[in-house]
């Protein structure tokens, strides 16, 4: 369920542009025109933003959106009839989902680099090389390109043709599966706005769609970019969890009642030395993931390094200490295991070995917590952050793997 909830924000906009679909005949000719321009100005947006936070995966998106928009608005405004029509929308549906799918596949790596030259040029070659082969063998390709692969009625309704289809639909499902594994924002935008233009492009002859859908696709991949900088802003890179600087935000807003708790992984820096900087990531990564599941309305957070913080709002440290108990507990049991030197690095290699303890040791991590609560005695978030992390030295103290006030 978690793991879909990264859809949610392309799709309330595709459905919200398909309710908009019949309130656009009763717009005035004054705010139709400006409809009939709002993708420009909405890929624009998308591209200055891209261009201030160097994301050049969606400023390559909405540069070929702008393209598909203004083919549209050059030869399909009558329809895909005769073979300058039709060759445009085919080379489209050729190049937009293949495009956005390696898009999608590619890493960031920004939008004036030597990568991103890069990435232009080889677009502009895949155009060239498109239009050549169009020219020269269009006729002769155009069977093979609008065959009939299945006998299904409402497919045969679609102006994209049945292969484009089935090569947009599988360029779809790769965007998919990236965008579940890899839960990254512009991931999520590049699929909703490629979703938008096959719509867009299966409707080219209602002349409200193309424009409607062109803009809900700038707008998804804007949002994208906006919302993977606030990710970098406020979540942690390593761990996945929100950083200090949204826990000092978190604070701002707390209210009057609120519980601190800074936690600290026992001896990390013996294990990091002992079993090296990889493995210790493992470990932060394992006890954030534990954090994160905290009940009793706890929202763990990365504090820095091996510290973490958990806050409760409006709760008591009463309230909040069988919750923090059941995470130390939680981590203690958790076994982990850390490949050995001599075991394959290789997946396939290593499949005969799994299972086999040879193969890998388990180390358990504990956790000290320090808690806090705001109060007379603590009439600060200052004040109570210090308590907090004067009783995690307590715990420390004391033998560490505790839970300390």
């Amino acid at each position: 369920m978690k793991k879909t909830l990264i859809f949610i924000v392309p799709l309330i906009l595709l459905f919200g542009a398909f309710l908009l679909v019949p309130k656009v005949a009763t717009l005035s000719s004054a705010h139709r025109e400006l409809l009939i321009i709002a993708p420009y100005l909405s890929a624009v947006t998308g591209m200055l933003l891209s261009v201030h936070f160097h994301r050049g995966r969606p400023f390559t998106a909405l540069l070929l959106l702008n393209v598909a928009y203004y083919l549209y608005r050059s030869y399909l405004l009558e329809g895909v009839t005769g073979l300058a029509p039709q060759g445009v929308f085919l080379a489209m549906l050729l190049l937009i989902p293949f495009n956005f799918a390696l898009l999608a596949l590619m890493r960031e790596k920004g939008v004036l680099s030597v990568a991103g030259r890069l990435r232009l040029g080889f677009i502009a070659i895949q155009a060239a090389t498109v239009w050549l082969v169009f020219r020269h063998h269009f006729e002769e390709m155009l069977p093979n390109l609008t065959r009939r692969l299945i006998n299904v009625s409402p497919l045969d309704t679609l102006l994209i043709p049945q292969p484009l289809l089935a090569l947009s639909l599988a360029f779809v499902l790769l965007m998919v599966i990236l965008t579940i594994r890899r839960q990254a924002p512009i991931e999520s935008g590049l699929l909703g706005a490629l979703a938008a233009l096959l719509i867009a492009f299966a409707q080219v002859t209602t002349s409200d769609f193309p424009p409607l859908f062109c803009t809900t696709a700038a707008i998804i991949i804007t949002l994208s970019i906006l919302q993977d900088s606030y990710n970098m802003a406020f979540r942690d890179d390593l761990t996945g969890i929100p950083s200090r600087r949204a826990l000092n935000e978190a604070l701002h807003g707390v209210g009057r009642r609120y519980v601190i708790a800074m936690l600290d992984v026992d001896h990390f820096k013996r294990f990091n030395d002992t079993h090296g900087h990889d493995v210790g990531d493992q470990v932060l990564k394992m006890v954030a993931k534990k954090m994160l599941s905290v009940s009793g309305g706890g929202k763990a957070y990365r504090y820095g390094g091996e510290e973490f913080t958990i806050l409760f709002s409006g709760k008591r440290i009463a309230d909040a200490l069988p919750h923090l108990e059941s995470v130390r507990k939680n981590i203690e049991e958790y076994r982990l295991s850390i490949r050995s030197d001599d075991r394959p690095k290789d997946p396939k290699q290593g499949e005969g070995k799994r299972g086999n303890r040879g193969g890998s040791t388990e180390v358990s991590v504990t956790i000290s917590i320090g808690v806090a609560e705001y109060g007379e005695d603590h009439g600060s978030t200052a004040e109570v952050m210090k308590a907090a992390d004067k009783a995690l030295y307590r715990a420390k103290s004391k033998g560490r793997n505790q839970v300390c006030t």
